[in-house]
């Protein structure tokens, strides 16, 4: 990672280093010349107690994950929970129905077909929430100067797809098989969408309310997605039928 992208987690001020090695391996960590704070101390943290703070959300855990490490795993954090949620909505969608296990079986054929159509629809619909905060911020950080910082736009994509990890809840409903709680699967979207608005909160150092209205655009047009999928998948039949 170059030295310029360091940020202080108490401040956001940029910073040159995160520590100093002396001799003999001692490492001192860096004080920020603007808040005389650790630039970074989680840097000291175990793991577990950065993964403990960034799940409570705090704007300090999220600037060390952001700006003071490299983490490249976003992509694949992003396929990993794409397929969960696919098998959530395949496994819900075909829920009481007969299995059967034989390779010849065309309903088993179709049912596989409806997974990858569940994968489908789920990409589309975090396509359209990135693309709706996008949208938002363009309009409102690039044209009319709303936000502190210009945007950087690889930046937040890789801060959103980040923060999407609370969509790793899905796991234990995955693997149990258990009745799905709509309650259950709204507090688990409540968390990711609070992940997301931290996330570009922490991005652009924006306020509170702008990252609301940028989660919330994305929202809406996620919403739309759904909606438009639903009415071609209804649709379709008919379609085919006419043609």
């Amino acid at each position: 990672m170059e030295k310029s992208a360091f940020r202080c987690v108490e401040c956001n001020k940029n910073a040159l280093e995160l520590h100093r090695d002396y001799s003999n391996g001692i490492l001192k960590i860096t004080l920020c010349d603007s808040c005389q704070k650790p630039v970074d101390k989680y840097i000291e943290y175990d793991p577990v107690i950065i993964l403990i703070d960034a799940i409570l959300c705090k704007t300090q855990a999220f600037r060390h994950i952001l700006f003071n490490t490299s983490l490249n795993i976003h992509w694949k954090l992003c396929v990993f929970c794409l397929l969960c949620e696919a098998y959530l909505r395949w496994s819900v969608l075909h829920q009481g129905s007969e299995q059967s296990s034989d390779p010849a079986d065309i309903i088993r054929y179709t049912k596989e077909w409806d997974f990858y159509g569940m994968f489908g629809l789920a990409t589309l619909e975090l396509v359209a929430f990135c693309g709706g905060v996008f949208c938002f911020l363009w309009l409102s950080v690039g044209l009319l100067g709303a936000g502190p910082q210009p945007l950087d736009h690889q930046q937040l994509l890789r801060a959103l797809l980040l923060s999407c990890y609370g969509k790793v809840l899905l796991i234990p409903a995955v693997i149990w098989e258990h009745d799905y709680s709509p309650l259950c699967l709204g507090l688990i979207k409540l968390f990711v969408l609070t992940s997301n608005s931290q996330a570009i909160r922490v991005v652009l150092n924006s306020s509170r309310r702008l990252s609301l209205m940028a989660v919330i655009a994305g929202l809406l047009s996620e919403t739309c997605m759904d909606l438009i999928f639903q009415k071609l998948s209804q649709n379709l039949p008919n379609l085919l039928t006419f043609w």
